[in-house]
């Protein structure tokens, strides 16, 4: 897995000329367990709880999970995780930007680091699940944009009307 400490971003016209930084989250500070507090309850009121896939801070602790921050100072404005499911395969988990900051390269930004990250660790294929709703548009666009493709669940994921879930080859 990825070793933590801080990325700098090297290209700040991805995120609109506003300086950034990826970092590897150990999850302890205030701000991301609040960030991360409201990306479960948007999921929760978007989708029944029997379809519900967002981990919250427990379940991101879990070994075999790396996680990231986006900060624009002392604020998070985004994050991702990047899930081992087994020594060639890994998931995208936990992508979101601070609804203030969506349509500011933030999530493309994002998604560029983890696949780097995954390829660095040697994965060979990065999927995803992610919601069916039309709220969830915008995710699937820019998974489509960076090579995912739709396909059958994976690892513990079912069928399920209000999923989708997508891959691609590293």
């Amino acid at each position: 897995m990825f070793r933590p400490g801080i990325t700098i971003v090297p290209s700040l016209t991805d995120v609109r000329g506003i300086h950034v930084e990826i970092i590897v989250d150990d999850l302890a500070g205030p701000a991301i367990a609040a960030f991360l507090a409201e990306h479960v309850a948007e999921m929760r009121s978007l989708t029944p709880l029997s379809s519900k896939h967002a981990l919250d801070l427990a379940g991101l602790r879990l070994p075999g999970i790396t996680f990231w921050s986006m900060m624009d100072g002392p604020a998070v404005v985004g994050c991702c995780a990047l899930k081992e499911l087994d020594a060639g395969h890994a998931e995208i988990k936990s992508m979101r930007t601070a609804p203030a900051r969506k349509r500011q390269g933030i999530a493309a930004t994002l998604l560029r680091h983890v696949i780097g990250a995954a390829v660095r660790d040697g994965y060979r294929r990065l999927s995803l699940e992610t919601g069916s709703a039309d709220f969830f548009a915008p995710a699937r666009a820019l998974y489509t944009k960076h090579g995912f493709g739709y396909c059958a669940p994976f690892g513990d994921y079912r069928e399920d009307p209000h999923s989708v879930y997508m891959t691609r080859e590293l």
